[in-house]
């Protein structure tokens, strides 16, 4: 009669599994006194356990994120590409139109799809239509006062 292999006569192979150490079950079992546990401390409580970023008495505020001003960024923040009005006066001739388009062919602005503010730095010496996104009072007031227009358009994203 052949052998038949039943569930039960299944072993794992010799050598591939181990005794787990049965620890505190006193000194003549080599598992006793402090069952690996070193001495006294947290370590050798039950439950003593540690976050990963965890340094004994010296977790500092610094170490953590959110005390270093990392965690915390507005959602909503609006990031411009930025325009003194002095720099205008190098770039444009009197009576015309300045858009984003051109600011960037004219190399006042980077490329990248953010939107553009003009700012109040320097004076402007010619009337020019600025059509951008955003302007700051004291931009809105020289553009103005040279004989131009600020004229604010829309943001479209994307």
């Amino acid at each position: 009669m052949s052998e038949e292999i039943r569930l039960h006569d299944l072993r794992p192979a010799p050598g591939s599994t181990k005794r787990r150490k049965r620890v505190a079950r006193g000194n003549a079992g080599k598992g006793g006194t402090y069952a690996g546990r070193g001495r006294k401390g947290q370590g050798a409580r039950s439950g003593g356990t540690k976050q990963p970023w965890f340094r004994g008495m010296s977790t500092r505020m610094n170490r953590m994120p959110y005390a270093r001003g990392v965690g915390f960024r507005l959602v909503s923040r609006r990031v411009y590409r930025i325009v003194n009005v002095e720099r205008l006066n190098d770039k444009y001739e009197d009576g015309e139109e300045v858009t984003p388009d051109n600011l960037l062919e004219r190399g006042l602005i980077k490329k990248g799809k953010l939107p553009v503010k003009v700012l109040g730095q320097g004076e402007l010496k010619k009337a020019l239509t600025v059509k951008v996104h955003a302007f700051s009072g004291s931009a809105r007031e020289k553009i103005e006062a040279a004989g131009g227009q600020a004229v604010e358009v829309a943001w479209e994203e994307g």
